[in-house]
């Protein structure tokens, strides 16, 4: 038995290195998209059938062109790439002692059927190229010819007005809706000036608003809304939209502008415009336009300029509306507007109705307070003339508020608030006249009104406070009682004194909560002096008219009494004369007096008593006003007593013993005048020579 021969390990192919090298060879002549498993196995059989075609007898020329073909095929198109496989053929072939003649043969022709495929691929791949540089240039000048066609059909059917021109301005096309709206046709207008169609007012506007700011490049597009003129020489208003389009070497090239005719629509605005800026019952300018020509007068107006205004309020007009009806109103209100814009020079003056029965005046650049005055004076004059509405003659009258002065020293909303006050101060002092603005007197109606605004706090936070002035017997000076006095110490004002905020307080009906205030706080510290003295003094404390006339007063004076535990007997309530005749029932007085209350008559003397009406009242007391007991002082240059100041005291004296009244004499302030009053049979005395007025603690002190 004959062994097996072992083969050993298998050999390699040696067309798979061959393969190989080629591969490493060609690899970075070209782009090619196979996996280079792919491109082994291609080089690998192009390998086998070369080696074959040497071989061949004769050589196989016809695959070694397709071999050369097949490379082209797989895109190794590259330069170096068939210099470089025959470089590496070459070699690979003679290494195998293959016949040198077939080997350059089979390498010869495989190159030149590489150059053969090169050669149809590049004018495959050229004439790809061409048709697709026709087809794009076919599709290009069709989506052209389709542009131009839609922007025609665009251009020549839009209802908007579109022009095309150059830099200049001069019209280069326009559309049918450009030429209908001017009035124009096409031809009359390519070539024209677009300026020579704009209104001559507004030339210079659209020139500097349009062409300027698109030439400069400063805006993309100017929209602006002027004047035209069309060919009939109509002027209508136009909407313009210009925007300029650069040429293409990026400098501006041409100009389009899109329009439409909004005459109407600004015919509308104007409309709209007047009916929101006028008075519909009057025509005259409302209370808008009368805020904008204030603004434009403030903001526009040189530094030296001066403003006047009439602030006009027609008197006892809601009479003739409740009595007459609101139609003979409105043509009274009508009437007087005609009578004031008659009555003012329209060149710096505007009338306006504010609203109801209230008009305005205002003067720009007015020449002083004298001109604004006689103006005022006009207009009174003016409307005093009877008006006669249907079967009715009337008769008005107005109160004018005149305000004038520098317009850099002043602002709207403090020109109008003096104009108000003013206006006030007319009605207050009579109505049918006009008033100047003081601004002395302004300033004390505002801290009338502080002080009547923060009197209400001022009393919660404590801020009132007693004094109390001694009363005292003429006859041997002893301190019978003492005169309860209020004081506020405001804290913005500082110390008040009842002469300050007392006729504030009155006006306002603050008199009320505050004389209950110092009713409580004068009882409380009067009951304070028993425990210092056996025979304390009584308290007097001041009532006015409102408080007098206040139902809850007597309710009000037994609860304090019982809450202070003040004896009524040392209590007197002191009333002026105008108090006692006012509306305060005298069922009120014979209550406190039934409490055990003395009723005082202060500052007797002064007012309008009627002494029957007097005689009828519980009153225990007469206070003589200060300015009879000044006349009891002897002037240096004169030493004799005034003989009718003397006879007034000695009457009024002789009236309240006929009465059986005390007498308490106010206002002494030396002995002469003392001696005097005692003498002439007055009973107490209270002044500075008995004593100014003292706080708690030293009303203490002294009965201690």
């Amino acid at each position: 038995m004959t062994a097996l021969r072992d083969p050993g390990p298998p050999q390699p192919d040696p067309n798979v290195a061959v393969a190989r090298r080629w591969a490493a060879a060609i690899g970075d002549t070209s782009y090619v998209t196979v996996g280079d498993a792919q491109l082994a196995q291609l080089l690998q059989d192009l390998v086998d059938r070369l080696r074959t075609a040497v071989r061949a007898a004769p050589p196989d020329i016809a695959t070694a062109e397709r071999a050369g073909a097949a490379l082209v095929g797989a895109h190794f198109t590259g330069v170096d790439a068939l210099q470089r496989s025959i470089a590496m053929l070459a070699t690979e072939l003679d290494r195998e002692s293959l016949d040198p003649t077939a080997v350059w043969a089979v390498i010869g022709a495989f190159a030149a059927g590489y150059t053969r495929a090169l050669r149809e691929v590049t004018l495959d791949e050229q004439e790809s190229i061409r048709r697709a540089d026709l087809i794009a240039r076919t599709r290009t000048e069709q989506a052209l010819r389709a542009s131009d066609a839609r922007f025609r059909a665009v251009f020549s059917g839009a209802a908007v007005a579109i022009g095309i021109g150059d830099v200049q301005g001069a019209l280069l096309d326009v559309n049918p809706a450009l030429s209908e709206m001017l009035g124009y046709s096409a031809d009359e207008l390519r070539g024209r000036s677009v300026l020579s169609l704009v209104h001559p007012d507004d030339v210079a506007d659209v020139a500097a608003e349009v062409y300027r700011a698109l030439a400069e490049g400063g805006r993309e597009h100017v929209r602006v809304e002027k004047r035209f003129l069309r060919r009939d020489g109509e002027s209508i208003w136009g909407l313009l939209t210009v925007s300029m389009v650069p040429g293409e070497d990026g400098t501006p090239g041409y100009v389009v502008a899109v329009g439409e005719d909004v005459t109407d629509l600004h015919r509308l605005q104007t409309t709209l415009r007047y009916q929101a800026m006028h008075d519909p019952l009057t025509g005259l300018p409302n209370r808008v336009m009368f805020s904008e020509r204030m603004e434009e007068a403030f903001a526009d107006s040189p530094e030296d300029a001066r403003l006047g205004l009439l602030f006009i309020d027609l008197d006892g007009f809601k009479v003739v509306n409740d009595t007459l009806g609101h139609d003979i109103g409105d043509r009274l209100l009508m009437s007087v507007a005609e009578r004031l814009d008659r009555g003012v020079d329209h060149n710096d003056h505007l009338v306006a109705r504010l609203g109801g029965d209230e008009f305005v005046v205002l003067v720009e650049r007015s020449g002083g307070e004298g001109e604004m005055t006689a103006l005022a004076e006009k207009l009174l004059i003016e409307l005093a003339a009877p008006c006669h509405i249907g079967e009715h003659v009337l008769t008005v009258s107005a109160s004018i508020g005149v305000v004038e002065g520098p317009v850099a020293e002043t602002d709207r909303a403090e020109l109008m608030r003096a104009a108000d006050v003013t206006l006030y101060w007319a009605k207050g002092d009579g109505r049918n006249r006009w008033a100047l603005y003081d601004s002395a007197r302004s300033e004390a109606e505002t801290v009338r009104h502080l002080v009547s605004a923060s009197m209400p706090g001022g009393l919660a936070r404590g801020e009132f406070y007693l004094e109390y002035q001694p009363i005292n017997a003429l006859s041997d000076s002893r301190m019978n009682g003492l005169e309860a006095l209020v004081r506020w110490r405001h804290p913005k004002f500082g110390k008040m004194r009842p002469d300050d905020f007392i006729g504030i307080a009155e006006d306002t009906g603050l008199i009320v909560p505050l004389g209950r205030w110092v009713l409580e706080e004068a009882c409380r510290e009067a009951r304070s002096w028993a425990e210092l003295t056996p025979d304390p003094p009584f308290i007097s404390v001041n009532v006015a008219a409102r408080q007098a006339a206040d139902p809850q007063l007597v309710d009000d004076v037994r609860a304090v009494l019982a809450q202070t535990g003040l004896p009524p007997e040392r209590l007197q309530l002191e009333l002026t004369e105008s108090a006692l005749m006012g509306p305060a029932p005298i069922e009120t007085l014979h209550e406190l007096v039934a409490l055990g209350c003395r009723i005082a008559i202060d500052d007797f003397g002064t007012g309008y008593s009627n002494l029957a009406y007097l005689r009828s009242l519980p009153v225990h007391s007469l206070k003589l006003a200060s300015l009879f007991v000044a006349g009891l002082q002897p002037e240096p240059e004169c030493p004799g007593i005034d003989d009718v100041d003397a006879e007034i005291v000695a009457t009024l004296v002789s009236l309240a013993r006929t009465l059986r009244l005390t007498v308490t004499a106010e206002g002494i302030e030396t002995e002469t005048q003392a001696e005097r009053l005692q003498a002439l049979g007055c009973h107490l005395g209270q002044g500075y020579l008995f004593g100014t007025p003292m706080a708690p603690a030293a009303v203490r002190a002294l009965l201690h």
